[in-house]
C-alpha cells in the first residue's frame, strides 16, 4: 500500500516542495513544530530507515545535510535538529527542525499553524538558500 509520502512523491497529494533529485525529496511538514520543519524522504518506499540499503541510507544523510544548510540560512535558529521516529508513516524519513533549544524538537509540543501563503513563503525562502554546488 502506498504511504502518504509515496502519494506526495507521485504528485497525487500536493506539498510544499523544497527540492528533489532522482532518489530523494524534501518538503515542508504540514504539521510543523517550528517554521521551516522539513521532511526528507527517499523516493523508494521502505518502512524503516535502518532497512535502507547502505547506499540509499548514506545518500539520504548527505541529502539531508544539503537541505539542513539551506534551512539554517533561511530560518533564524541556533541549530537544525534531526529526528527519526518512524511511527506515524510507514516510509523512512528524517525530520529537520530549526531549533534554539532541545525542547523545540519535542514532538509532544503543539504544532504551529500556517496559512497557504506562509507555507509558500517558507518553502521559497529555503529554496533560495539551496547551494547548487
Amino acid at each position: 500500500m502506498q504511504s502518504i509520502f509515496s502519494k506526495i512523491i507521485s504528485g497525487q497529494i500536493p506539498c510544499y516542495k523544497i527540492a528533489e533529485n532522482d532518489a530523494f525529496m524534501a518538503f515542508l511538514d504540514m504539521f510543523p513544530l517550528k517554521l521551516g520543519h522539513t521532511l526528507i524522504v527517499p523516493k523508494n518506499q521502505i518502512d524503516d530507515l535502518f532497512d535502507l540499503d547502505p547506499q540509499t541510507y548514506l545518500g539520504l544523510m548527505v541529502y539531508s545535510k544539503h537541505i539542513a544548510k539551506a534551512i539554517k540560512k533561511a530560518i533564524p535558529c541556533n541549530r537544525i535538529g534531526v529526528s527519526v521516529i518512524g511511527l506515524e508513516v510507514p516510509h523512512a524519513h528524517i525530520h529537520l527542525v530549526p531549533i534554539n533549544s532541545s525542547n523545540d524538537i519535542n514532538f509532544q509540543n503543539a504544532k504551529i499553524k500556517l496559512t497557504h501563503e506562509e507555507f509558500e513563503d517558507v518553502a521559497n525562502r529555503i529554496k533560495q538558500c539551496i547551494d547548487t554546488e
